[in-house]
């Protein structure tokens, strides 16, 4: 079956949102409970979140893979700048990665296939795909975040020129499902 690489549209946004979730290891939802209204869903935050125009975390910085007409995977990406006026967060889960970044890359925060479409080298092709737009938006290069736990991840970024270039210490909390060190790879 063909598959078929095109840009988000908004009306993905929830299967954004539910692959995010696989690829974060809890990270997504642990943001979004603090975005969450009383009872409201965590998928249906996701998908506001990724529904939104003209922030980073948009379906308009999302790659979409298809097959049949099925979402089968995604990227998101966007463009890693610094900020000197940035303010660090104080969440003791996230503040590990305030300086965890490559300014002036690509920033993959996710990439994600469903069950069954990996190991079929569509990682690759969101790879190059990544890389295109990076050389396109004369970039430095692609970076991204891969938990230690994660070791299939990492073999596989680093098969494809990422090395690890700084690490933090993930900080236990019951929705994180991973624990150890993460690690900021970058492929120049």
């Amino acid at each position: 079956m063909p598959v078929v690489f095109r840009p988000a549209a908004a009306t993905d946004a929830r299967e954004i949102a539910r692959l995010f979730q696989v690829t974060s290891e809890g990270a997504s939802d642990y943001i979004w409970s603090q975005l969450a209204g009383p009872g409201q869903d965590l998928l249906d935050v996701g998908a506001v979140r990724y529904a939104r125009e003209g922030v980073d975390f948009s379906y308009q910085n999302c790659l979409i893979a298809e097959a049949d007409g099925q979402v089968i995977g995604m990227m998101h990406s966007y463009v890693m700048r610094h900020d000197p006026d940035a303010t660090p967060s104080t969440d003791p889960v996230l503040a590990p990665y305030n300086d965890m970044e490559v300014p002036d890359t690509l920033y993959i925060s996710s990439l994600a296939l469903h069950e069954g479409w990996r190991s079929q080298g569509l990682g690759v092709q969101f790879l190059d795909r990544a890389q295109q737009r990076a050389d396109a938006l004369k970039l430095n290069g692609l970076s991204l975040i891969d938990y230690a736990e994660n070791t299939g991840a990492r073999r596989f970024y680093e098969r494809h020129g990422f090395k690890i270039v700084k690490t933090c210490q993930i900080y236990p909390h019951p929705m994180i499902r991973v624990t150890g060190e993460a690690y900021l790879m970058y492929r120049a």
